[in-house]
C-alpha cells in the first residue's frame, strides 16, 4: 500500500464490516461532494494498492479478524499518512485515548450527527492539504539549491552562520566584491527576499540532507 501523490476530488475511504453502515456513510459523504469508496474489511483496505495523497480514513473500531485499532498500527508501520476518524457502537474512554495517542483525527460514537463527522472530515482534509503544500514547497526549495553553483551553495551556507562578507571572503580566498556578487545569485535564484529567510531555508535544506560542498 502506498500513497500517490495525484491531484483530484478529496475522497474517503471507509471500513465498516456492517453493509448498511457503508451504504449510508457513502451516501452522506457523496451528498458533501466528495469522492469515497469502502471497504467490508481492514483486509480488503490493506490490499488496495495505491491510496489518493488528498483522502482520509472512516474506520469502525470493532471488526472481526482485525479491528481498527490494530489497522491503525498497520497503517503506521507501512509507513502511510493518512488521517483517520474512528467511528464506533462501543466506545470507551480507554480506545478513544489509545486512538487519539495514535494520531486519530476524531472519535465518534455511534449514532453520531451526521454534521461532526463531516467536520471532522473536513479537517482531516485540510491536514492532508497542508502536508503535501510543505512538501512541494519543499521539493521546490531543493530544486533551487541543486540548481545553484557550488561557490553559491558555500556562501549561502555561510551568511545563513552569520558570517559577514569580509570573513566570507577570507575563508574562500575571493574578494569582498565576489562574496556580494554571489550573494546576490543566491538570493534571485532561491527566490529568498531576506536573511531571515536565507536562514529559514537552510534548516528546512538540512531537514533533507542538503549540505554546502567542502571547498
Amino acid at each position: 500500500m502506498t500513497a500517490s501523490l495525484t491531484s483530484q476530488l478529496p475522497i474517503v475511504y471507509v471500513v465498516d464490516d456492517d453493509a448498511s453502515v457503508r451504504e449510508s456513510l457513502s451516501s452522506l459523504i457523496r451528498s458533501a461532494g466528495m469522492a469515497v469508496e469502502v471497504f467490508a474489511s481492514p483486509f480488503d483496505f490493506l490490499a488496495k494498492d495505491k491510496l489518493s495523497d488528498f483522502a482520509c480514513l472512516v474506520l469502525d473500531v470493532r471488526m472481526p479478524g482485525l479491528d481498527g485499532l490494530a489497522l491503525q498500527e498497520r497503517i503506521a508501520e507501512l509507513g502511510v499518512e493518512i488521517p483517520i476518524i474512528f467511528i464506533t457502537g462501543h466506545g470507551d474512554v480507554p480506545l478513544a485515548v489509545r486512538a487519539m495517542k495514535a494520531g486519530a483525527i476524531d472519535f465518534l460514537n455511534k449514532p453520531f450527527d451526521d454534521t461532526d463527522l463531516l467536520k471532522a472530515i473536513a479537517v482531516a482534509l485540510s491536514r492532508v492539504s497542508a502536508t503535501v503544500n510543505e512538501r512541494t514547497e519543499l521539493a521546490d526549495l531543493c530544486q533551487r539549491f541543486d540548481a545553484l553553483t557550488p561557490r553559491e551553495k558555500q556562501i549561502m551556507f555561510a551568511v545563513a552562520q552569520g558570517k559577514q562578507n569580509k570573513a566570507i571572503a577570507y575563508d574562500l580566498s575571493v574578494t569582498e566584491s565576489t562574496v556580494k556578487v554571489h550573494k546576490h545569485n543566491v538570493m534571485s535564484k532561491m527566490n529568498l527576499r531576506s536573511v531571515a529567510e536565507l536562514t529559514l531555508a537552510i534548516q528546512q535544506l538540512k531537514s533533507v540532507g542538503k549540505k554546502a560542498p567542502a571547498g
